[in-house]
């Protein structure tokens, strides 16, 4: 796992190695993590489309939050955030869309997180993730 020229190292962010596209399509992940890093909302608006959805299993029920709920659930960085990692496991990309996977470290929580992306005349956005804690 290597960080690219320690430039995501922020968001205490690496890629993994078998993962190789353009800078521009990492851009919103990066985003993504830095937002978790800091806590700070700005970068998830950056990351995600403002028609974007993360969705999974809280508590045992079933959430689907749109994007004003889900930076609202942050409010500064976690008081262990010197401990947490987050790893891009994949991106593929089609055209002007792509998946990835995330590996987020959390403490005792381990966080799968999968994303949608489209690239439009804005460059490349979340259009939506899903989430499983482990």
């Amino acid at each position: 796992m290597t960080a690219i020229s320690g430039e995501f190292a922020d968001a205490r962010l690496v890629v993994a190695d078998n993962v190789h596209v353009a800078a521009d399509v990492l851009a919103p992940l990066h985003d993504y993590a830095l937002g978790h890093a800091t806590g700070d909302p700005q970068h998830f608006r950056r990351a995600f489309r403002q028609t974007a959805h993360v969705e999974g299993i809280r508590d045992g029920a079933f959430v689907s939050w749109d994007l004003d709920r889900y930076c609202g659930l942050f409010e500064g960085p976690a008081a262990d955030e010197h401990l947490r990692r987050r790893r891009i496991d994949s991106v593929d990309v089609v055209g002007t869309i792509a998946t990835a996977t995330m590996t987020l470290t959390h403490g005792a929580d381990t966080f799968t997180d999968m994303f949608l992306l489209v690239r439009d005349d804005d460059g490349w956005r979340i259009a939506n993730k899903v989430y499983h804690r482990a």
